[in-house]
């Protein structure tokens, strides 16, 4: 790993700055609507724009990158992203910063894209795994480290839009100046969604469902925060906290799932997730009790999202894994786009435990669905094993990612 290390270095900082710089954003956006007056609902309407933006960069990215090549898509995405960045405090409007989210959530997608596959191309077959799993802690370390920066300035200003414009620029320089040529791009034809559906009904289900919790979790928990009346530092560390323990708890779990069936593991975090979030809305949990909520959270969908992918490769050949990935991506977005919304009209329904019971909703269908599964098909053999994968990576790391557990299995 020290040898990928030396060797992936500039383009594994470049994504560290870049994850920096978008969970800076995320988190920002929802404290500075509260101050700038915007409802609730409004701001669901803002957070969900986002994935939008970013289902809709996996699907044009990759022609454009074959267009014009990587480079000049790195640095036309990276400068838009630069820019609408330091437009937020600019125009305070919620349909400005709608579609300014959608252009955001575009933009990030397609240098995902680039970045994976330039990273992907630089490593050898014997290093590929190692470098994707570091690609994969650096994505969740930069995401933590951006809580922490919440702190450095007021979020009625202008430093902490700044901040991270600055950051997203900066990444671009180690990735664009590293002596690795840039890439062939190519991507793998989606498995159709009838044929996916027929090979993992629960691994599609599952998919769309972690897509509303996710994007719930990471769009509306600075908007609830600020409903909560929380300051900044504690939203900060709310948010963090799920990182992290997704951070921790995303081997382990995976290390279980590989020595038993699956679906067990699956329901048993889905019923433990959909636990907690009914305990949080029942309560009035102190802060203290809500950051091991979080930190909970965090660790069980986190690997929720890989355990799904990871099981319907149980029923899949080598061959057709990457198209799988590919549509398991596609059903995720489509969760991830409606999330916000939800969560938002529950918030202006219901008030701030309207948070909590929609994850806690969705989690313990998906748990009930589990279960209903297990009835009907026998536990897979000869499966491929756990890959941890996180939910901001594109589908070319995914593929990528899943050769491993793949090759692993053939030897």
């Amino acid at each position: 790993m020290l040898k990928v290390l030396g060797t992936s270095w500039p383009l594994l900082l470049g994504v560290m700055l870049l994850m920096v710089g978008n969970g800076v954003q995320g988190s920002l956006l929802g404290i500075r609507g509260s101050i700038e007056g915007f409802s609730t609902w409004e701001m669901s309407f803002v957070m969900s724009a986002y994935f939008l933006g970013f289902l809709g960069g996996s699907r044009l990215a990759p022609g454009m990158i074959r267009r014009v090549g990587h480079v000049r898509v790195f640095a036309a995405l990276g400068s838009l992203i630069s820019a609408v960045l330091v437009l937020y405090p600019v125009i305070p409007d919620v349909a400005a910063w709608t579609i300014m989210r959608v252009v955001i959530g575009f933009c990030f997608s397609g240098v995902y894209v680039t970045a994976e596959s330039w990273l992907n191309n630089a490593s050898a077959n014997e290093t590929r795994g190692q470098a994707l799993s570091l690609y994969m802690i650096v994505q969740m370390i930069g995401i933590i480290a951006s809580q922490a920066l919440l702190n450095a300035g007021d979020p009625s200003g202008f430093l902490l839009f700044i901040i991270p414009s600055v950051l997203v620029s900066l990444a671009f320089t180690p990735i664009l100046l590293a002596a690795t040529p840039a890439p062939v791009f190519d991507t793998t034809q989606r498995l159709g969604f009838r044929r996916l559906f027929q090979v993992s009904p629960l691994g599609c289900a599952g998919m769309l469902m972690t897509g509303g919790v996710y994007s719930a979790m990471f769009g509306m928990a600075s908007v609830w925060g600020m409903m909560e009346g929380l300051s900044v530092p504690q939203i900060s560390i709310f948010i963090g906290a799920m990182y992290v323990g997704g951070l921790v708890l995303q081997y382990p779990i995976g290390w279980v799932s590989d020595r038993m069936d699956r679906r067990t593991v699956i329901l048993l975090l889905s019923f433990a997730g959909a636990g907690s979030m009914f305990l949080a809305a029942a309560v009035d949990a102190g802060f203290v009790l809500l950051v091991a909520l979080s930190l909970a959270l965090g660790g069980i969908v986190n690997p929720l999202y890989s355990l799904l992918i990871a099981h319907t490769n149980d029923f899949l050949g080598k061959e057709e894994m990457a198209g799988a990935s590919a549509g398991l991506l596609f059903l995720n977005g489509l969760g991830a786009i409606a999330g916000p919304l939800v969560t938002g009209w529950m918030m202006e329904t219901i008030g701030p435990r309207g948070f909590f019971l929609f994850i806690g909703v969705l989690l313990g269908a998906l748990g009930l669905y589990g279960l209903w599964r297990m009835t009907r098909r026998a536990t897979p053999r000869g499966a491929p094993g756990f890959a941890p994968i996180t939910p901001n990576a594109s589908a070319l790391a995914v593929e990528a990612v899943l050769d491993r557990p793949s090759e692993a299995s053939a030897r």
